[in-house]
């Protein structure tokens, strides 16, 4: 009888799936975010090389 309790109150214990829970969420969060900014990265060094092909062959004048 004395194991029926003990399972039965593991049962009603809800602070390990509460933890579980938040657990997941910020591994959500983090893989979203990693995946953001997979996606920025890709997009902001295609946008540098261009810059820096067109700030290449641009000449500046020293003298007035």
């Amino acid at each position: 009888m004395k194991l029926f309790k003990l399972v039965k109150k593991f049962n009603a214990e809800e602070e390990g799936a509460v933890t579980v829970d938040w657990v997941v969420l910020t591994a959500a969060v983090v893989g979203l975010g990693a995946a953001a900014l997979a996606m920025v990265t890709k997009g902001t060094g295609a946008a540098s090389t261009k810059i820096n092909v067109a700030l290449s062959s641009v000449s500046v004048k020293t003298t007035f």
